[in-house]
């Protein structure tokens, strides 16, 4: 009895065990970090004053927050919103509400409510204008959810009735970033001119606080505005007012939102104009503005009279008005916004260079009008005066003006102006609108060409800048050339270089202004001996451009005489080699110009070809055709020659795309004189130099991994080794740098041509790991290789995951074949792998692309050739001037590294190196001294101009200094 009792208690008790013990096992245990909102809970919980707690949430707004804590984080700060009484602390709050809300990958949406509600007891009124902002950052994350963003506009409007200019401002932007246009509001209290409820739509409510008490709540009223006009057509045109400054990216997004601002709102933002605020007035020629361009062809009223002009017409008088504004900022904002009134009339465009209001802008009475009046007032003509009845010139009271005066001569007071800011965006604005208009460029040719002699050198330069882009318009008379050459006085470099740069491209009218331009780039050449080379270019371009006006005055410029000999001159003067260049491209157009020319000017012809053929064009020369026929035919060859070489590129790639290996004979030889061919075409065309570089370094990466992986190198005995690892790692580490240089040395590379790089990148890392296999001893570092180069290959696959398609059958599609082995095999077994896969991957052919440039650089200055070595004393500094030449940058400080090499101490010269790609994040010049040393120097980015696209320039100083050596 006892027995079974025993049995029957262990087998209840088991029972009882055993649920529990079921349940514990289907239960598991799940870590997670430690949770940001109790963490930040016990913080404000140890806060004994609000000082304390506004340090804690300050330290809490300086760490992340993860997304599926952001929630519990807004509950706790809710919480002791509500706890708390100071203002500070509450302020912080709400900021931290709305920097929460931006969290990525966060919806807003279910804190809405909480936030609306801590709007209903607030009193603090800086407190309720954060709250506001936080609403708006909520309801900007809420783009789909049309109940929410009517909530919003509700609360804003509730408030706008509020006291404190900082809660209205926020209600305004609100409404403007929220609001719909067509979409009517219902609202008890709209601010000023309520006076009754009703169905309102946005604009009419943010319309009635242009009258507002507070001026910044009528700029906000005004910017809310501004922010509903944007149709589709005007986003190309607001961002390039973005890049002028005058509007901002925060507008722009709602322009984007396509919605359009009514016309009756013009009339008010005119009267806007002449606010006793410069913010408002400010934001009113941006409203103004807007609304030229949404309604151009509009008719509008001249006040007090029953003339009718275009309403962009009307827009442009009054912003020109505001360029003799009493506030500098306005008046640059309005000078800038000139430029982009591309659809103004021409006589109204002209009157902005004319002080006195011009006829065709003034509307006078007829004559018959005048009769009439004669005769309502009972008085005739008596005859006895001549012509008294003749229209008057003079104007009298009843005359109309159709542009304001004060607009007369806008550009004129903006030229004029004593702030350098307005003057500089006065001669932007010209560029803009001369660029439009011919005629308008010729007027306004006097105005720019008087602003090189201000007294600001960025003026200056911006005023020569502006000529340039305008000279296909204009051609220069002598007396406009004589102001412009002499700024080749100034002591600035690039003043002079953009001026070099302007008589590139600028017509002239007489052979005087031809020699008045070489005399004057002949004394700058004397004066500053580091313009040469921008000098000889003028010239070359100078002479191209006017071969009519060069011709009579070649026996003058090269000193010839009909029966005499002259002295032949000194070929290293600079001066003569000027004259040269201008007369031999001015030959180029002129089949009769050299005739002119003596026997020592066709022998020094034939030298500066040879040595400045980038400043010398070929020319067809009388009985020296056989010398210089190759250039003839290049020059005669035109774009039919670089279709040909396009072509040619193209067959060559194709015609080595079979070769697989080595093995079979001739293979190796036409892999070599592919490469050949291809560094030939990008010398002979430089518009395919890049392409062929580009090509011929990758067929010279193909060429060293098929030599490294020839049949007979790998079946050699084990004593042969080290000789084939020597040859074969050497390739390995060749074609690594060969591919680092085709990814980052060229532009213009697209996603298969990255992918085809880091194919073969791959290719040569395994041909490491297998050499590493065969060499090295160690199970520990050949585990550690293997398991870097799976991870090579599944970065591969997830970088260029698109590009796989056109990969097929090469090396890498073979490898992801195969994953699942290589991943769990031994190391031995995946080296062999590896060999057999590499050893049977033929060659990938190239896709190229359509535009490919090579990353080049030119170090002008210093030669290296000079006859008069740089020495210095050891210890000292001497500096040395830097002039290089960059091009196909994508960024100037990024990824370029020079390397100088000195020879000391006997003279110092420097050899021109090509810059080559390295991993550096910033531009330096390095110099390299022969014992060994080098120095290192960053150029400050004010070194670097950009001349052109793709092209830019450093001009610096390298401070050299070495201490003695042997």
């Amino acid at each position: 009895m006892a027995a079974h009792l025993k049995k029957r208690v262990y087998e209840e008790f088991s029972k009882v065990v055993q649920i529990p013990h079921e349940e514990a096992q289907a239960k598991k245990l799940r870590l997670s970090k430690p949770s940001k909102s109790a963490a930040l809970h016990v913080d404000l919980c140890k806060a004994t004053n609000s000082t304390d707690a506004l340090q804690y949430l300050l330290q809490f707004a300086r760490k992340p927050v993860e997304v599926e804590s952001v929630e519990g984080v807004i509950r706790i700060l809710l919480e002791h919103y509500y706890k708390e009484t100071d203002n500070s602390v509450r302020l912080k709050i709400a900021s931290l509400l709305g920097l929460l809300s931006k969290t990525n990958g966060f919806s807003p949406d279910c804190i809405v409510d909480d936030a609306i509600n801590t709007l209903g007891n607030e009193k603090s009124h800086q407190v309720l204008a954060q709250l506001l902002d936080t609403l708006l950052v909520i309801g900007s994350q809420l783009p789909e959810s049309p109940a929410v963003r009517l909530r919003l506009i509700e609360v804003a409007c509730k408030h706008l009735s509020d006291t404190y200019f900082g809660v209205r401002n926020k209600c305004l932007q609100l409404l403007g970033c929220l609001g719909l246009v067509d979409a009517p509001l219902t609202k008890d209290s709209n601010g000023p001119s309520s006076s009754s409820g009703g169905a309102r739509d946005v604009q009419s409510i943010i319309s009635n606080y242009f009258a507002d008490q507070d001026p910044r709540v009528r700029t906000a009223a005004i910017k809310a505005m501004v922010g509903h006009s944007g149709p589709q057509i005007l986003v190309p045109i607001l961002a390039e007012r973005i890049t002028q400054g005058l509007i901002s990216v925060f507008q722009l997004q709602l322009h984007d939102r396509g919605m359009k601002i009514h016309q009756i709102i013009y009339d008010q933002a005119c009267r806007l104009l002449s606010d006793d605020y410069e913010q408002v007035r400010s934001a009113a020629v941006q409203m103004v503005w807007v609304l030229s361009q949404l309604y151009p062809e509009s008719i509008v009223p001249i006040p007090s009279s029953n003339e009718e002009i275009r309403l962009v017409d009307d827009a442009f008088g009054k912003i020109s008005h505001m360029v003799s504004d009493g506030s500098w900022m306005v008046r640059v904002q309005a000078a800038k916004t000139l430029g982009s009134m591309l659809q103004v009339s021409s006589h109204f465009l002209e009157q902005t260079l004319d002080k006195k209001l011009m006829s065709d802008l003034r509307r006078k009475r007829t004559a018959h009008e005048r009769a009439k009046e004669l005769f309502v007032s009972g008085e005739f003509s008596s005859g006895r005066k001549w012509a008294d009845d003749a229209p008057k010139e003079k104007l009298d009271s009843n005359t109309v003006n159709l542009i304001a005066s004060g607009a007369c001569g806008a550009f004129v007071h903006g030229l004029e102006d004593e702030m350098f800011e307005v003057r500089i965006a006065a001669v932007e604005a010209l560029c803009q609108l001369a660029r439009s208009s011919p005629s308008f460029a010729e007027k306004c040719l006097d105005f720019l060409v008087d602003m090189f002699n201000d007294e600001i050198e960025e003026v200056r330069l911006q005023s020569i800048h502006v000529l340039r882009e305008i000279s296909t318009h204009i051609t220069l008379r002598e007396d406009q050339l004589d102001t412009v050459l002499a700024v080749l006085e100034d002591s600035s470099r690039d003043i002079r270089e953009a001026l070099h740069e302007l008589l590139c491209y600028t017509n002239v009218s007489t052979k005087e202004c031809i020699q008045l331009a070489l005399l004057e780039l002949l004394k700058n050449l004397n004066k500053y001996p580091t313009d040469r080379n921008s000098v000889w270019k003028c010239l070359k371009f100078l002479g191209s451009r006017h071969p009519a006006l060069v011709l009579p005055l070649v026996p003058e410029l090269l000193s010839t005489h009909p029966y005499f000999d002259t002295p032949e001159p000194d070929m290293d003067d600079p001066a003569y080699i000027a004259v040269l260049v201008l007369v031999f491209n001015a030959a180029k157009s002129c089949p009769t110009m050299p005739a002119l020319f003596s026997d020592h000017t066709f022998r020094h012809y034939a030298y500066l070809r040879d040595s400045l053929s980038h400043l010398v064009p070929p020319l067809r020369l009388p009985g020296r055709k056989q010398v210089y026929s190759l250039d003839s035919v290049d020059s005669s060859c035109g774009s039919s020659s670089v279709e040909s070489a396009q072509l040619f590129l193209q067959q060559s790639l194709n015609r080595v795309s079979s070769i697989q290996n080595l093995e079979t004979a001739g293979d190796q030889d036409l892999l070599n004189f592919t490469i050949r061919d291809l560094q030939r075409l990008g010398e002979l065309q430089t518009e395919l130099a890049g392409a062929a570089d580009f090509c011929a370094t990758y067929l010279r990466c193909q060429l060293l991994l098929m030599k490294a992986l020839q049949e007979k190198l790998w079946n050699v005995a084990v004593p042969l080794y080290l000789q084939q690892n020597v040859t074969a790692t050497a390739a390995a580490q060749q074609i690594l740098e060969e591919t680092y240089k085709l990814e980052f040395l060229y532009s213009g590379l697209e996603s298969r041509q990255v992918a085809t790089i880091h194919h073969v990148r791959l290719q040569a890392k395994a041909l490491q790991l297998i050499l590493t296999a065969r060499t090295r001893q160690g199970l520990d570092l050949l585990i550690s290789s293997c398991e870097k180069f799976l991870q090579e290959v599944e970065s591969f696959q997830r970088l260029f995951l698109s590009e796989l398609p056109h990969l097929q059958d090469s090396f890498v599609d073979k490898l992801l074949e195969l994953m699942p082995r290589l991943v769990s095999c031994k190391p031995a077994e995946l080296v062999k792998i590896l060999q057999t896969t590499l050893r049977q991957s033929g060659l990938l052919q190239l896709r190229l692309p359509e535009q490919i440039h090579r990353a080049t650089a030119t170090i002008v200055e210093p030669t290296g050739e000079s006859d008069n070595p740089l020495k210095f004393t050891s210890g000292l500094v001497v500096a040395l001037d830097i002039d290089a030449t960059l091009e196909h940058l994508h960024d100037p400080q990024n990824s370029v590294k020079v390397q100088v090499s000195a020879r000391l101490p006997e003279n110092l010269s420097f050899s021109k190196t090509s810059f080559e790609s390295s991993f550096f994040n910033r531009f330096r010049l390095q110099v390299l001294y022969p014992d060994g040393q080098s120095h290192v120097i960053h150029p400050k980015p004010g070194d670097f101009r950009k001349p052109g696209p793709n092209r830019h320039r450093l001009i610096t100083q390298v401070y050299l200094s070495h201490t003695a050596w042997t």
